[in-house]
């Protein structure tokens, strides 16, 4: 049984006020053992199992270099199960949008993925600019493209787009997907791809929609509970901040 403890929380007035609080509570806590925090997540009382399986653990611990990426291990971790999981439907992975790809990566090592006979579909601007709807993050620029399309070089089934979505999927997508991981901060670009590939998911195929329980992007929530509705489907939200959906 272990513990993971990571001090990156958002939306704070005094970082450092706050974690010296977060301390604080641990430390009342009787049994010093399935604790997490950290992704602006405090949960204590946990089996907190994925950090057993030490596949994923691995992968996690070879590729999740930054803080951040580090903190969001849970959402990793469910992302990474449903990965796994769709390696036994028909249909390829898409992830829209990658960033710098950790996710991908780590789901990669884990599955074996450059042994299977599936595809994985990377999108992602690369770039911010301002005026544009979503935030920037720290290594968005000219190198992030580069950076991500030789951190899949050795994988041949694994494509890296560099465009906007959804237009750029008219001519880079796959027919069927197996999993499908929507992470655009965007309400216009989440709701265009969840139209785009909806159809496109195969029967027990997952929809992850990383912004979806986050208080920030309600915006986008509402709109795709509003789409999704008039498909006689909901969304679980998960404590992670994720929507999560089978088809």
């Amino acid at each position: 049984m272990l513990n993971h403890l990571k001090a990156i929380f958002y939306g704070l007035k005094d970082h450092d006020a706050f974690c010296g609080l977060i301390q604080s509570a641990i430390s009342q806590i009787r049994v010093q053992k399935g604790i997490f925090t950290g992704d602006n997540l405090l949960a204590f009382g946990r089996n907190l199992s994925f950090l057993e399986d030490a596949p994923l653990m691995d992968a996690y611990n070879k590729h999740a270099g930054e803080p951040e990426e580090q903190a969001a291990l849970w959402r990793t971790a469910v992302n990474a199960y449903f990965a796994k999981r769709s390696m036994g439907l028909e249909g390829d992975i898409v992830e829209c949008a990658c960033y710098r790809g950790t996710t991908s990566r780590i789901i990669c090592d884990y599955v074996d993925f450059g042994q299977s006979d599936k595809e994985m579909w990377l999108y992602d601007l690369f770039e911010h600019q301002d005026g544009m709807a979503h935030h920037a993050m720290p290594t968005h620029g000219s190198g992030l493209y580069d950076f991500v399309r030789d951190r899949f070089s050795e994988l041949a089934n694994v494509h890296v787009i560099k465009g906007e979505v959804p237009a750029i999927l008219a001519d880079h997508a796959p027919e069927k997907v197996g999993q499908l991981h929507l992470d655009l901060n965007d309400v216009g670009a989440g709701l265009g791809a969840l139209e785009f590939f909806y159809d496109r998911v195969v029967p027990g195929g997952s929809i992850i929609l990383d912004d979806y329980g986050w208080l920030a992007y309600r915006e986008q929530k509402l709109a795709e509970d509003k789409w999704l509705a008039g498909r006689g489907v909901s969304v679980l939200e998960l404590p992670t901040g994720q929507g999560l959906l089978i088809k």
